[in-house]
């Protein structure tokens, strides 16, 4: 596993976007996972691919549950959150329009070393990746009353494989990796949502500081959908850039995951996914899961 896989509660890199004078220009400070999604959706602006005159971009890769709890301090200008995190956070941030991870009719999964019926796994203990990712979120709506424990989500197949949990709540390349480890899905979320709603199941996506103000908002809005569209029509290029953060992934593997989650939806969630996040934290703060109600803003 490469380092940048590793689940920990640290910046694990940082990347500069420009050279030499930077210091004449606006640091705009950007965090992201280091999943190849993210790293493919972002390679042209951390590569200079894209620029935007007078700023700097610099590139900061933590796993998503601590972005998710750093969002809520507002450490970062731009941050990739869990959609499930952005109640918490709507007085510091807005969504940007671009950046989002939507699942068309697939999702996080329950994984388990048996075959339970669904019925049965609402009775087990579930390893989970982290209460404030959407996966915890998506569980809580398909069981409200499921036991769940937090375990780094690289670390949850080996620790269901190794006994330590009945079933575990898997992200990211889990969802194409399971079954070689020998594992059974139970149920898939993504599926579970589309069934009840009839639409994409919104997983996470780029929130914006409101404190950099309408224009430069908007500024950084248009250069993320830049840097999207750049790697999509440069998907070969974006793709081995994105290798590197792939885990172990094969070529063919990661260009699948990639595929699942940066697409022309990750260009703008269009109005069926706005919809599905308004339902979605609706859902969670009807429930209870969420305790204060959702205003979804969205850049532009």
């Amino acid at each position: 596993m490469s380092p940048l896989g590793a689940s920990s509660e640290k910046i694990l890199t940082e990347v500069p976007s420009e050279e030499g004078r930077d210091s004449q220009l606006r640091e705009i400070t950007v965090a992201h996972s280091p999943d190849s999604d993210d790293a493919f959706m972002f390679y042209a602006l951390a590569t200079n691919k894209v620029r935007v005159p007078g700023l700097r971009f610099t590139h900061t890769l933590c796993d998503i549950e601590t972005l998710n709890h750093k969002a809520r301090q507002g450490v970062y200008h731009v941050t990739a959150i869990s959609f499930h995190a952005y109640p918490y956070i709507q007085d510091k941030y807005a969504l940007l329009p671009s950046g989002g991870s939507v699942g068309e009719g697939y999702g996080p999964m329950i994984v388990a070393t048996r075959a339970f019926t669904q019925s049965e796994i609402k009775q087990k203990r579930i390893a989970v990746p982290g209460t404030l990712t959407t996966a915890y979120l998506a569980l809580r709506l398909f069981a409200p009353g499921i036991q769940t424990e937090v375990v780094p989500f690289d670390q949850i197949i080996p620790q269901v494989l190794e006994g330590k949990y009945e079933a575990g709540l898997i992200i990211h390349e889990g969802q194409l990796t399971y079954e070689k480890s020998g594992l059974h899905r139970v149920v898939d979320l993504g599926r579970w949502w589309h069934q009840v709603t009839g639409l994409p199941l919104p997983l996470g996506g780029n929130a914006i500081r409101r404190d950099l103000g309408p224009e430069l908002m908007s500024s950084v809005a248009h250069a993320l959908r830049r840097s999207i569209q750049y790697a999509l029509d440069h998907r070969e290029e974006a793709l081995a850039y994105a290798m590197q953060f792939a885990r172990d992934l094969d070529s063919p593997t990661a260009d699948k995951f990639v595929g699942m989650y940066v697409n022309e939806r990750t260009l703008d969630y269009g109005p069926d996914g706005r919809e599905a996040v308004r339902r979605l934290l609706d859902m969670g703060y009807k429930a209870g899961v969420i305790p204060n109600a959702a205003r979804v803003e969205v850049v532009g």
